[in-house]
């Protein structure tokens, strides 16, 4: 196991993994020691590397799991019409309990520059963006980029562009909303970016880490790239693993392996496991099937999570439903303020699901916030709403037992005191 620590973070690689995206090194990865692996390989056909990226399977890692190539080939459409196109490197990561980003761009922006250099040349675009919130992971951004030869990116300028850190802020529209001028809020699709973004141009948003991925499949080739994950999740991923008394950690893992030897590879006991906190936020909570599935998206979507990106909050001595209210109300907090079936339907959600928490709900109330995590799917203009919607109808149909408990106003006292954490299982340096 290829394994840094510090006192803030474990960063490892699965047993046996040998790593594409973390080194050992906890340093900056340099202009030179990157190159030394073979990064800035000169790029003969681009049209080559996207049938190569298609036959990888590679898919996103921001959350949706998009298919990378689709997304290349949309926009590069536009570009051989004749039409000028903007790539943007999402490393706005606003989910709390997620690092990969913020660490790739900290420790590796040569890795996640090369990415971009490929997928530029892919959609013909002569300009992009590192859009981030991170001071860090902007000034290394910044430091690679005087590095780098105008030769090594291949012509492509790059900017990086910073805004304040926000739940929202991460979402695609947001990102093109700002690099224009505007707040770093999503806005109504359509258009969606692909279709008009950055200028009023063609533009494709994509997050670090799946950039992160494109210099192995140039460099390595399809076949080895599936050489580890599964058919359907192909590769590795960055999983961030929180929960429990550790220190978080950062792993690199292959998609398909056991969450219960993730789990245990972090150090926490499958006894201590009463659920996780799954994909960040947005994908809700789970149960103990976490201890059953694999990670790999169709794994988690058969038992009714998600993957999301790649963050699991192992629940142990915390109540599952004062996780789950305590998440709700930073949905309340960090919602746009923009949409008002979101303004409310967050605000409405978050006040029963801490009335159930602090054993003051009635029957009433779980009945609306049941009935509120089925009608207001899908009324925002971003996914904040589905994202509370996933909370709610999860902490209600994975833990009953516990609602049940609350609605007798049987509260308890949990090990560690009442949860109420204003940004639960929150990753906050490296």
């Amino acid at each position: 196991m290829s394994t840094a620590m510090n006192t803030e973070l474990t960063v490892a690689a699965w047993p046996g993994l040998t790593p594409r995206l973390l080194r050992a090194e906890q340093t900056v990865e340099s202009f030179d020691e990157y190159r030394r692996t073979g990064g800035y390989a000169p790029l003969a056909d681009d049209a080559t590397l996207l049938d190569d990226i298609a036959r990888a399977g590679v898919l996103g890692r921001g959350g949706a799991a998009f298919p990378m190539a689709t997304k290349l080939a949309t926009v590069r459409t536009a570009s051989l019409r004749g039409v000028d196109t903007v790539l943007v490197a999402n490393g706005e990561e606003g989910e709390p309990a997620s690092v990969k980003d913020r660490w790739l761009l900290r420790h590796r922006p040569h890795l996640v520059l090369d990415g971009l250099r490929l997928a530029a040349h892919i959609i013909r675009a002569r300009h992009a963006h590192v859009y981030v919130s991170d001071e860090r992971a902007a000034a290394a951004v910044r430091s690679a980029l005087d590095e780098v030869t105008i030769e090594a990116l291949g012509g492509v300028t790059v900017s990086v562009f910073t805004v304040a850190p926000g739940y929202v802020a991460g979402e695609e529209t947001a990102a093109v909303r700002a690099i224009n001028g505007g707040p770093a809020k999503p806005t109504d699709k359509p258009p969606r970016p692909f279709e008009e973004g950055v200028g009023g141009l063609p533009t494709m948003v994509s997050n670090v880490e799946t950039l992160a991925n494109l210099p192995f499949v140039h460099q390595h080739g399809a076949d080895t790239y599936r050489s580890e994950g599964t058919s359907s999740s192909p590769g590795t991923f960055l999983a961030t693993l929180t929960g429990g008394t550790r220190q978080p950690g950062l792993y690199e893992i292959p998609f398909g392996i056991s969450a219960a030897e993730l789990v245990a590879l972090h150090g926490i006991s499958v006894d201590q496991v009463r659920g996780a906190l799954m994909g960040g936020y947005f994908a809700g909570l789970l149960d103990q099937r976490i201890l059953q599935v694999t990670m790999d998206h169709a794994s988690l979507h058969a038992v009714g999570s998600g993957l999301g990106c790649g963050s699991v909050s192992v629940i142990t001595d915390e109540c599952p439903v004062a996780v789950g209210a305590s998440v709700l109300a930073y949905y309340d907090r960090e919602n746009a303020d923009q949409c008002g079936s979101c303004f409310n339907g967050t605000a409405a959600m978050a006040a029963a699901a801490c009335a159930l928490r602090d054993g003051v709900a009635t029957a009433d109330d779980v009945a609306r916030l049941r009935r509120w995590s089925v009608v207001l799917r899908g009324r925002g203009a971003c996914a904040t709403l589905d994202a509370a919607c996933n909370i709610a109808a999860s902490m209600l149909a994975m833990f009953p037992d516990d609602v049940a408990r609350l609605l007798e106003n049987r509260v308890g006292v949990q090990p560690r005191g009442p949860y109420t954490a204003l940004r639960p299982f929150e990753v906050e340096a490296l």
